[in-house]
């Protein structure tokens, strides 16, 4: 018998994607294991990891997992959590782009400026927390965007307001 029959897709072991520590692949089953966690089931058909207990889907990407949202409040506390580390290490965040396919999504919780004195593109761009938001381009040109979620446009400094807080007013 073939040894990589025996495991799920994604090999003998992978890293949890909450606590990121090794876990191992439970044999001639499609389940990796997390003592912390529990039970994830590799779909060999859509190349998802699905936390069973849980019902979050998980892709991977160049040697890291992003959850796949169903509802707006993930991606966004996600994109919170990113700023928030940006900012820790010394970065301001200049944009906020955001998968395609989320666009339906999130697009009613985007802020709209439409100033009807400012021509400006980038004032009447849609926002969140104050940043400008675009959406990816699509995933057939760039297939990294049916797995990733958003990136975030970077330059060196902290914000001149820090207006990430938003999120919780």
């Amino acid at each position: 018998m073939n040894p990589g029959l025996q495991y799920p897709i994604f090999g003998p072991e992978i890293y949890c994607p909450h606590c990121r520590q090794m876990i191992p692949a439970l044999t001639l089953t499609d389940t990796y294991l997390c003592p912390r966690h529990g039970a994830f089931e590799a779909d060999p058909k859509t190349e998802e990891l699905v936390h069973l207990q849980s019902g979050r889907h998980w892709r991977y990407w160049n040697g890291e997992w992003y959850r796949q949202h169903t509802h707006p409040d993930g991606i966004r506390f996600e994109i919170h959590e990113a700023l928030d580390r940006l900012y820790t290490q010394g970065f301001r965040a200049t944009k906020v782009i955001i998968a395609s396919r989320y666009k339906d999504l999130v697009s009613a919780y985007l802020e709209r400026n439409t100033p009807w004195r400012n021509n400006n593109n980038e004032s009447q761009m849609p926002r969140l927390y104050g940043l400008p938001v675009e959406f990816s381009s699509d995933s057939v040109e760039e297939p990294c965007w049916d797995v990733i979620n958003f990136d975030l446009e970077k330059e060196p400094g902290v914000p001149k307001r820090y207006p990430y807080f938003r999120f919780f007013e």
